[in-house]
């Protein structure tokens, strides 16, 4: 029932940014954490961003002072606005939520940095 969708992904120049959306439907009760992931190519994925209902962050080392991971919980979305990126964040950025003590992936949306 619970359907998590992403946007926001493409190709973009190195030092670009990009702004991803996720939004969640389908039968919603309360969200507690909602992040992003990545996976690149031959590589395991990893978690990038989450955000807590409280709005707590958590950043990965890799994308601190570049990322900045939000959320709306009136809408039921969570967004991650990436600048200063560079070709080592190409990857497919998944988002995930937890509702009710259940982990829910979204499709996944790619993102290139190239030149």
């Amino acid at each position: 029932q619970v359907q998590l969708v992403e946007s926001g992904g493409g190709l973009v120049q190195p030092g670009g940014s990009l702004r991803l959306s996720c939004a969640v439907s389908g039968s919603i009760f309360s969200i507690y954490t909602m992040g992003w992931y990545r996976q690149a190519p031959g590589k395991q994925r990893v978690m990038v961003a989450r955000i807590t209902n409280l709005g707590t962050s958590v950043y990965a080392d890799s994308v601190k002072g570049r990322f900045t991971i939000s959320r709306d919980n009136a809408e039921n979305t969570v967004y991650l606005q990436m600048n200063n990126l560079k070709p080592e964040d190409t990857a497919v950025y998944y988002c995930n939520a937890n509702i009710v003590r259940t982990t829910y992936w979204g499709q996944g949306t790619q993102v290139t940095v190239s030149s």
